[in-house]
């Protein structure tokens, strides 16, 4: 498999990257919600790490960087969109946006199959857990497991762009 993400990239952003994305997973089963300051923790985290990938190391242009901030902002916009017709969560969205730049532009194809697949895995593990009464028991006061339909989607978009990540450093290994 041929990532169009560096190793180099997955390298420097993973160690950064992989507690938030833990953190927001853990958040969203708790109490469905993704802090904000997550979010911005994971765009600071591109912000300031990718300028390294630029200024110290030479890996980027600027103008790679750039659009991959352009990435943010165009995802935000969507995001915005599909929260005001009710379909997502807004900590969802914003954090998808924040996710987006991490992405290489020629792995968004691959991206997005990787998240259907840790979605539907999420999913399933979600709700067979929720079943299980000594995980119940274990997690008694978490919002997530009486609430329907709905499903703590940041799991899956952590989790998500978590594997994509690891892909990226052990397609160099």
């Amino acid at each position: 498999m041929m990532l169009a993400l560096s190793t180099t990239e997955a390298l420097w952003f993973l160690p950064f990257v992989l507690p938030i994305c833990l953190w927001v997973a853990w958040s969203d089963l708790r109490a469905m919600r993704i802090p904000n300051t997550a979010v911005l923790a994971l765009a600071g985290v591109f912000l300031v790490v990718g300028l390294m990938l630029v200024l110290g190391m030479g890996v980027w242009s600027f103008e790679t960087y750039l659009w991959r901030l352009a990435a943010l902002a165009i995802v935000l916009v969507i995001g915005f969109v599909i929260t005001s017709l009710g379909l997502v969560g807004a900590g969802d969205a914003k954090f998808a946006a924040a996710m987006a730049p991490f992405v290489a532009p020629g792995d968004g194809l691959f991206f997005l199959m990787l998240f259907a697949l840790v979605l539907i895995g999420s999913w399933i593990t979600h709700r067979v857990a929720g079943r299980v009464p000594a995980v119940r028991r274990a997690t008694a006061g978490w919002t997530s497991w009486d609430q329907g339909k709905l499903f703590p989607m940041g799991v899956a978009l952590a989790g998500a762009l978590a594997v994509y990540l690891a892909l990226g450093v052990s397609a160099g290994v």
